[in-house]
This record gives structure tokens, sequence and C-alpha cells, in this order.
């Protein structure tokens, strides 16, 4: 879990240090938004490749190469005289932060009973959300106080740390546990089609793609403009809300998931019913007539993604090992978080491409209408779940 707050923090980092980084590599703010976008682009397609080799190499192995990849990158970053090689760096680091997850919970999966395994994937995302929040003031810190290239490096020195506490201290097995009969590796081609067949990995894509992806949306980029622009919220007000709203939903997590993994019959009422609440929120504010609906509306539509969001990980990814062995959970659970992240990427490029067809300042009535795309995957995918969960079955597979 400490890796993955690490990843979390490398991953949001640079949203601290975008001024800083327009000056030092000379790049308008177009250019400059090609360094996140490709680190999540890299993130979204090596998703497949991490689950594989998480079934092949062991969760251990596979995080050790995940983090000399982010160490590299930063360090890279730290480095970099011009844009090339921090465009270079930055998927690096999305190279790397692409296995973290995915392995964290592979561990889980092996050292936990099936009944904890929803808790521990709760505990993981508020880690991971801890480490977002955290990438803010120490940062910022570092980079007044040191400068860039210290404050990166002292980044990139964390990381190797953390390194050697995952080589001497992290065991893909617990001590003495049972490995059982070796089996024969089965073929990439196989790992994929026995995860798309089995019904809980397909159940566990939708739930992803509707509760984690509009919130996630929103705290990457297009959340704190519309407050500013859409909703006429003063900057800092902006930033505290959304701040507020991703700490203060944190809770939630490591209820649903200690519910669930005692009542798995839960997760079908619980799943259905946050996807609605989703879709209905995102349709009643892209309909509401006039521009946006008032702010305290739009604030607790926004509570309501940000409690969805922290709930997606240990909801999709128990669905996900629903008929899948547990020493096979990699692929499956690296669809999983495909799922989400490419919507995110579609509805962020969505909102984008609209906002900019539109002539500037941009207020609320367009931003209903780049909230559109959002709005229809939540849709169409709270229909998908509902059918899909319809006569689920109460137990697990």
């Amino acid at each position: 879990m400490g890796v993955y707050f690490l990843a979390m923090f490398h991953r949001n980092g640079l949203a601290v240090a975008a001024l800083e980084a327009q000056e030092r590599f000379q790049v308008g703010p177009a250019l400059l938004s090609a360094l996140p976008v490709i680190q999540l682009v890299v993130y979204v397609v090596l998703q497949l490749p991490a689950g594989l080799l998480a079934d092949r190499l062991g969760p251990s192995r596979t995080l050790l190469i995940g983090l000399l990849a982010m160490a590299a990158g930063v360090v890279l970053f730290a480095v970099a005289p011009g844009f090339p090689l921090a465009l270079a760096a930055r998927m690096l680091i999305g190279l790397g932060d692409a296995v973290i997850f995915l392995n964290v919970i592979r561990l889980a999966a092996l050292w936990f009973p099936r009944g904890q395994y929803a808790l521990v994937s709760a505990f993981t995302g508020v880690f991971g959300s801890l480490g977002q929040v955290a990438s803010v003031a120490p940062l910022s810190a570092a980079l007044a106080g040191f400068g860039w290239t210290v404050a990166f490096l002292g980044a990139g020195a964390v990381t190797l740390v953390m390194t050697l506490l995952v080589l001497f201290v992290v065991r893909d097995r617990p001590p003495g546990a049972r490995v059982g009969a070796p089996s024969a590796p089965i073929s990439i081609r196989a790992s994929v089609v026995e995860a798309v067949r089995a019904r809980g990995p397909r159940v566990g894509m939708t739930n992803h793609a509707v509760i984690q992806a509009p919130y996630t949306m929103l705290a990457a980029l297009w959340g704190y403009p519309f407050l500013v622009e859409g909703a006429g919220l003063p900057s800092a007000t902006a930033s505290v809300a959304l701040t507020v709203l991703g700490v203060a939903t944190l809770w939630v997590a490591p209820v649903v998931g200690a519910c669930i993994g005692r009542w798995p019959a839960a997760r079908r009422p619980i799943a259905i019913t946050t996807a609605t609440l989703v879709s209905l929120g995102w349709l009643v504010f892209v309909g509401w007539p006039g521009g946006p609906p008032p702010t305290p509306l739009v604030i607790v539509h926004f509570a309501v993604g940000a409690g969805a969001t922290v709930m997606a990980a240990p909801m999709s990814f128990d669905f996900a090992r629903d008929g899948i062995p547990a020493r096979r959970t990699g692929v499956a659970s690296s669809l999983v978080n495909m799922s989400g992240f490419a919507v995110v990427v579609l509805t962020t490029v969505g909102a984008g491409a609209i906002l900019e067809a539109l002539p500037e300042p941009h207020g609320g009535v367009d931003y209903q209408m780049a909230f559109l795309p959002v709005a229809t995957t939540s849709t169409v995918g709270a229909v998908l779940l509902t059918a899909q969960l319809w006569r689920y079955p109460r137990e697990r597979p």
C-alpha cells in the first residue's frame, strides 16, 4: 500500500509543478498538457501487459520493475534540459505506475481470505487517494525551498528506498502457504478469453467505467475550471471544495469493502443504486434549463460522484475475482482498471474538444455541453450494469 501511495504521489505531482515546468521547458499550456496526457495514455495501454506480468512473474517482481521505471522517470524528469526528454520521463513514470495497483491487489488476493479482499482493496484505494493529496504540500515546499532538480531527485531517492523495501520485505505469499501442484501456464490469448468469458470481470469492467470515471475526469482536469468559469466560484473556494470532497468521502471505501466482504449479496443493490444516482445526477446537470443547476446542487452532485469513485475499487475488483482462480487474477483486474481509465480519457478529451469548438469565455451552458460525453457514458453504463446484475448470483461464483 505504501508503494501505491508513492505511485499516486508521482502520478499527480506534475499538477503542483505545472507553472515551474512551463517556465523550465519554455512551452505553452497546450504542449504542457501533453505531459500528463501521455502518462495517462501509457497507463491505460499497458494495463493488459501489466496484468499478464502479474500472473507470470508474480507481484513482488513486477512491483520492482514498476518502481525502477518510476525512479528512472523521476530522475530523468529532474535533469531533463528540454521538453522531449521531459516527455520521455513522464512516459517512464506512466510505465511504472501502470503495474503498481494491479500487483498490490494481486498481493491481497494471495495473502488474505476471499471475504477480506474487498476491504483490503478499499484501504489500498484510500492510501492512493492520500498519496494524491500528499503530493501537494511536500512537493510545493521542496520546489520553493530547493528548486526543480533537487526536489525531483529527492522524490527519486525516496522511490529507490521503497524499491529496497519491496526487495527485502515483500513476498508473494505468506510463509508456509500451500501453493498447490504446479499448473501449466496458459497462453496470453487463453488468459484474456478466460477473463472476458467470466461473468464477474465483465460486471467489474462496467461498474468501474460507470462509477469511477466521472469524478476522476473532474478531479483530473475539468472540475476546477467548471467551478471557476461555469459556477463563478473564487479560485481558492473551488480548489478547497474539490480537496474537501476528495478527502471527506474516503471513509466510504472501507465501509463498503467490509460490507460486501461479509455480505456478498449486497454488491448488487449497492452497485445498481450508485450507478443510477451517478447517471441521474449527470442527466439533471446537462439538462438543467438556462445553465447548470444552482451551486449547492452541483456540490451535492460532485459529492455523490466523489463517494462513488472511492467505492469503485472494492466493488469492481471484487466482481473481477468471481470465477477466476486467485493465481490468475491479474488479467481480469487489468481489464477492469483499463475500462475505467479508458472512459476517463474519452470523456476528458471529449469535454476539451467541445470547449475548444466554443468561443471563449466559457460559461455554465458551455460546460453543460462539454459534459454531454460523461453524461452519455454514465447513463449507458448504468443501464448495461443493471442488465448484467439483474440475475447475478447472490453468493460469489
